[in-house]
């Protein structure tokens, strides 16, 4: 029983997930009647195994990200640079979809008929305003 109480020293409780039952995960439920005292050590070894894979692969991915933000440091690729070809890029991907275009196209005829509009008010206006004179 020491190893189990070491291995819950060692590995934080988890955050509940995604419709997890928190109640459930504060106070676990009974381990099954079912089961014997050989698969429940079993599956507890199996649950710190589990853990200790999980927690591998985490110091893994930290060592890849460090390694990543050397190779770009290296490369003298900043965040700013990343940033600004995010917002090109974007800008791009916007500019050149369906409905970009055909709300352009829309605004543009919308404009034309508005000058149109103002232009043939303006004259109007300025005839009235020589026939006032």
């Amino acid at each position: 029983m020491e190893d189990a109480e070491k291995g819950a020293q060692q590995h934080p409780e988890s955050v509940p997930e995604l419709g997890e039952d928190a109640v459930t995960s504060v106070n676990p439920p009974p381990p099954p009647s079912n089961l014997t005292e050989e698969e429940r050590q079993e599956l507890q070894e199996e649950l710190f195994k589990v853990e200790d894979e999980i927690q591998t692969l985490s110091q893994v991915l930290a060592a890849k990200e460090r390694q990543l933000a050397d190779i770009k440091r290296k490369l003298g690729i900043t965040p700013l640079n990343e940033l600004k070809q995010n917002i090109t890029k974007t800008w791009q991907e916007v500019t050149t979809s369906t409905a970009y275009r055909r709300t352009s196209e829309t605004l543009s005829q919308a404009g034309m008929k508005a000058t149109t509009a103002f232009s043939t008010m303006g004259s109007a206006i300025s005839r009235k305003l020589e026939d006032v004179r």
